[in-house]
């Protein structure tokens, strides 16, 4: 197991509460559907397939928290979580993201995490500091922290502590109804803008925003070029490090009224 998983300190006192992250991965067989008037099943399970290794890869990156869990049915994500150190949550019904993240967020809970940030797999050019920022902007709890999708509309990273201080309700705007959910528990909620966090996968043209500016080695990069989103000019081009301009932004949220 990651040697990260407990929160306690060499001198035996209790650290920081326990930080952890929560990934929920969909089988990769049904992921990515908006994609399908332009993409076959194979083609959208192995794009799936392709950014959940770029995005675990990352993720193995960050040496601020305790301990990381992935919520799946799917064997291939299960494997590489385990293979890294992770903890496993196998999800055999997969009702909808937000009922797996909600069952998953009491099993952390259950097993000391205090604060548990919840990522999805679609958002490839986050950085480690991306999700270092996102811990630094949380309040004593009952506390939440929410990264917007680049509409406004979604819920790209959802930081919560305690992790099941309130439903989860991923979908249809649901950034608006998880900050009507914080309010309406008194926890406090604070916004942050990333672009790297607010770019996630959905349509047609959020492939096309993303392919001149990956890591060209990422195995995302190579699926979009095999199958001639981007060119090996602009691949060749990007630096390699995930170069989007960085502007990070704090905002109040929208009072919602009662």
């Amino acid at each position: 197991m990651d040697d990260r998983k407990h929160a306690v300190c060499t001198n035996g006192k209790q650290r920081n509460p326990m930080r952890a992250i929560l990934i929920p991965v969909k089988e990769f067989c049904e992921a990515k559907k908006r994609l399908a008037p332009h993409f076959s099943p194979s083609d959208r399970a192995a794009l799936a397939q392709a950014m959940c290794e770029d995005f675990f890869s990352r993720i193995a990156e960050v040496r601020s928290v305790d301990r990381i869990f992935v919520v799946s049915k799917e064997p291939r994500a299960i494997s590489m979580a385990g293979k890294l150190g992770w903890e496993t949550i196998v999800d055999p019904r997969q009702i909808s993201e937000s009922d797996s993240v909600d069952a998953a967020s009491a099993y952390c809970a259950g097993r000391g995490v205090h604060a548990l940030l919840r990522l999805p797999i679609d958002i490839p050019l986050v950085e480690p500091r991306d999700i270092e920022a996102v811990f630094q902007e949380l309040r004593k709890a009952p506390a939440a922290v929410l990264v917007p999708s680049s509409d406004g509309t979604g819920t790209n990273a959802l930081l919560r502590s305690a992790p099941g201080i309130f439903p989860s309700r991923f979908g249809i705007n649901s950034f608006s109804r998880h900050l009507a959910e914080a309010q309406q528990c008194g926890a406090h909620a604070q916004v942050l803008r990333n672009p790297r966090i607010e770019l996630d996968i959905d349509e047609l043209d959020d492939l096309r925003k993303l392919a001149p500016l990956l890591r060209p080695e990422s195995a995302t990069a190579r699926w979009l070029f095999e199958r001639g989103i981007g060119s090996s000019t602009l691949l060749s081009e990007v630096p390699g490090n995930g170069a989007v301009p960085l502007d990070i932004r704090r905002i109040d949220p929208p009072s919602l009224g009662k």
